[in-house]
C-alpha cells in the first residue's frame, strides 16, 4: 500500500508528533530526508580502521576486539586485555542522473543524498580465566557503535520516495555485539557471539475534533534485544598438523565464520476516534517496517604469513533471498514486490610490518548489488556495484607517557566507487508509469581513528 495516509491537518499533526519519536515521521505523509539504509557499520564499511583499511579482508584475522562481530575465535589469538575507543566518519556523494521521463520530479542538482554517518566506538576484551574452573583461557569481548558521535541511539527511516532513494547507505543503526573464544585444542581455536539489534513497537489511542483538539490520548511505546548468532572457528595448520617446528604450514592459517540473520524493525498500531466523523472503534492504523536488515552470512578465509606481509583472501557468501520474505510483511514496501539474489564478494589484503612499531595495511574487494531489476513500485530503491578500496596504518607506542600499558593507534581510510545502473521509477498514482528513467553512480569515503590500550 502507499505509505501516505490522509487526515485532518491538525490532527495529523498531533497524531505525527508521538510517533516523531520512532523516526517514523515519514510514515504519515511528513517530509523525512532520503537516508534508507538496509546494512550496518560492519558489513557495508567495517568497524575498526584495520578493518576498513583492509576491505574487511583482513577482519577475521584481526586480534583486535572487532574479531567479535568477524570471527570471535580470533579472541583467543591475543592473551592480553583490550580497551578501545574510535571515531568513524563516512560522507556519502550519491548521485542520480534524469534520463527523462513522462512527469519526471523535479531535482536541486545531480546529487540525491549526501548524509554523513557518524559513529562513536567502544569495543572491550578481557580474559575470563578467574571466574572459572576451567584450564583454558577464555575470552570476552564486547564491540558497540552509536550513530550521530554517540548522541543518537536509534537512526530510523522507512519511506517511499518519488525521487528514489539508496538502498545500502544512511544513517546506521545502533551496532551492538558481545561473544567469547578460546583454544580448543593444537592450533584451533573456537567462538561465538550474539549481534544484537532492536525492535520497538508503539501503540496509541486518542479521541479528536476536526480543529485537532485531542482528548484520552495513551501511548505505549517499547523496544526489545533480539539477538542472532555468530561462530567462528581458526585453524594454524603448523600448530594443528605438525610435530616439529618448522613446519611448511606454519604460515597458513583458515577461518570459517557463520553469521545469522538480523534485522532492525519498527511496528506502530494507532487508533483515532474523531465524533460525528470516525465513530468508535475509530480508525485503526497498523504499519510494520524494516528499517535495516543483515542477512545470512558465511565467510571463509584464508591468511598466509610471508615473512614481514600477512596476506588474507576471503570470500563471503551473502544470503539477500531471505529478503524477500521480509519485505511481504513490510507494509511500505510490500507493493514493490521487489527481487533479491544471493551474492559472494571476493576480499583480498596485506598487512605489512615495516618494523617493531609500525604497520600498514590495505585491501580491495568487489560488492555485487544483490537488488535485481530496475523498477520498485512507491519504494524505488536504487543499489549499484561497487569496488572498495582500503589503506591505513597502525603505531604501537610500547611505553606511552603516563599509561602503564601499551597504547595502540590507528587509521583508516576507504573508497566506494558505484558503478553506473539504470533504474525506473514508478508510482501508484501516477498517470503513467514509468513516470522517469535514471543512471545511478557514487562515491563514498570513509575515515576512521582508534586508540586501543592493551593489559
Amino acid at each position: 500500500m502507499p505509505a501516505t495516509i490522509s487526515f485532518p491537518h491538525a490532527l495529523l499533526r498531533r497524531v505525527a508528533r508521538p510517533l516523531t519519536l520512532l523516526g517514523c515521521v515519514s510514515l504519515l505523509g511528513v517530509a523525512a530526508p532520503v537516508v534508507a539504509n538496509m546494512g550496518n557499520t560492519a558489513t557495508t564499511y567495517g568497524i575498526l580502521p584495520m578493518d576498513i583499511a583492509s576491505a574487511q579482508a583482513l577482519s577475521m584475522f584481526n586480534t583486535q576486539v572487532s574479531a567479535t562481530y568477524y570471527n570471535p575465535a580470533y579472541l583467543a589469538r591475543d592473551s592480553r586485555g583490550e580497551l578501545t575507543g574510535g571515531l568513524f566518519h563516512a560522507e556519502h556523494e550519491l548521485r542520480v542522473k534524469s534520463r527523462g521521463g513522462a512527469n519526471p520530479p523535479t531535482r536541486s542538482g545531480d546529487v540525491l543524498s549526501d548524509t554523513p554517518s557518524q559513529q562513536v566506538l567502544i569495543g572491550m576484551k578481557t580474559d575470563l580465566s578467574s571466574l572459572t574452573k576451567f584450564d583454558k583461557p577464555m575470552y570476552l569481548g564486547f564491540m558497540a557503535g552509536v550513530e550521530k558521535y554517540g548522541e543518537e541511539m536509534l537512526a530510523f527511516t522507512s519511506e517511499t520516495s518519488e525521487e528514489g532513494q539508496f538502498f545500502n547507505y544512511g544513517r546506521q543503526p545502533l551496532f551492538l555485539n558481545v561473544g567469547g573464544g578460546m583454544n580448543l585444542w593444537r592450533g584451533i581455536d573456537v567462538g561465538a557471539s550474539l549481534r544484537v539489534t532492536l525492535h520497538a513497537d508503539a501503540t496509541m489511542r486518542t479521541r479528536s475534533n476536526l480543529a485537532g483538539d485531542t482528548s484520552q490520548e495513551s501511548l505505549n511505546v517499547k523496544a526489545k534485544p533480539v539477538m542472532r548468532p555468530i561462530i567462528g572457528i581458526n585453524v594454524r595448520w603448523g600448530d594443528t598438523f605438525c610435530d616439529q617446528s618448522p613446519c611448511w604450514m606454519d604460515a597458513i592459517e583458515t577461518a570459517l565464520v557463520y553469521k545469522g540473520y538480523s534485522n532492525s524493525r519498527t511496528k506502530v498500531s494507532a487508533n483515532a476516534v474523531i465524533p460525528g466523523t470516525i465513530a468508535p472503534p475509530g480508525l485503526d492504523l497498523a504499519i510494520q517496517t524494516l528499517d535495516s536488515f543483515q542477512p545470512e552470512i558465511i565467510t571463509a578465509g584464508l591468511l598466509y604469513h610471508w615473512g614481514k606481509a600477512r596476506i588474507g583472501l576471503t570470500a563471503e557468501w551473502q544470503r539477500w533471498s531471505r529478503l524477500e520474505e521480509e519485505f511481504e510483511r513490510d507494509t511500505l514496501k510490500d507493493q514493490a514486490m521487489m527481487s533479491f539474489k544471493d551474492i559472494v564478494i571476493p576480499r583480498v589484503g596485506v598487512e605489512y610490518q615495516v618494523n617493531d612499531l609500525f604497520s600498514i595495511t590495505t585491501g580491495v574487494a568487489f560488492e555485487k548489488s544483490p537488488l535485481e531489476g530496475r523498477e520498485s513500485l512507491d519504494v524505488n530503491y536504487f543499489d549499484n556495484d561497487r569496488y572498495v578500496i582500503g589503506l591505513g596504518g597502525s603505531l604501537e607506542i610500547k611505553n606511552p607517557p603516563i599509561l602503564a600499558h601499551p597504547m595502540r593507534l590507528d587509521f583508516g581510510y576507504q573508497y566506494h566507487h558505484l558503478r553506473e545502473r539504470s533504474f525506473n521509477l514508478s508510482h501508484s498514482t501516477a498517470p503513467t508509469n514509468p513516470y522517469e528513467t535514471v543512471n545511478t553512480d557514487g562515491e563514498v569515503h570513509v575515515f576512521a581513528g582508534s586508540v586501543t590500550m592493551k593489559f
